[in-house]
């Protein structure tokens, strides 16, 4: 999802309690990353994969000027032999330490991951949570951020609209700010015209 769509579905979700949950989630995401400087970890479900939200959040950090938004993405599946960006296996998590954030996007809660995060948490890591509600991982989380069933978001939507969101600074829209809007609607025109990227 594009800058452009995004700012079309915030004009949608405009009066909603959706548009400022998501803006302040990500407020604490850009928040937790850029004061502690210790790195940010995004991990999903050995079934749900949060590839596209590490793609958007590495596009955030180089339109932001944030490089701490950039996260390392952990998979379950990882590999030695996979490409650095995708061999980053659950061992990280239960390598992280006091500074670092933890991002977790998880449609549902499988017992080893909710044990890794309560590892991390007793390590001192931050923990967010985007996408499953009033169980043990949101308990856990520092902060967290569901959509209850039925409503107008679906667990995608929510991922654009808060990697969006972790890309600006406080949310007044500066002479800068409008800026950054046209440099990223530019940048998406060159994405659009140039050959497919490679595959993540």
């Amino acid at each position: 999802m594009d800058a452009v769509r995004v700012a079309l579905l915030r004009e949608v979700l405009a009066g909603t309690e959706w548009l400022g949950a998501t803006r302040r989630f990500a407020g604490v995401l850009r928040g937790s990353v850029v004061a502690h400087g210790g790195g940010l970890l995004l991990v999903g479900t050995p079934e749900y994969e949060p590839w596209h939200l590490a793609a958007h959040l590495v596009d955030e950090a180089a339109w932001s000027g944030t490089p701490e938004l950039a996260p390392t993405l952990v998979r379950h599946d990882a590999r030695p032999c996979d490409p650095p960006h995708l061999a980053v296996g659950p061992g990280r998590i239960a390598a992280a330490r006091r500074g670092e954030t933890l991002l977790v996007v998880a449609p549902e809660e499988p017992a080893p991951l909710l044990e890794r995060v309560h590892s991390a948490r007793r390590a001192g890591v931050t923990v967010l949570a985007l996408g499953v509600g009033g169980g043990e991982l949101a308990a856990m989380a520092h902060e967290s951020l569901a959509a209850p069933e039925g409503s107008e978001l679906d667990l995608d939507t929510m991922q654009h609209l808060v990697s969006a969101g972790a890309g600006e600074n406080g949310g007044a829209v500066s002479p800068r700010g409008r800026r950054g809007f046209r440099d990223r609607v530019s940048r998406l025109a060159e994405i659009l015209t140039a050959p497919p990227p490679a595959p993540w």
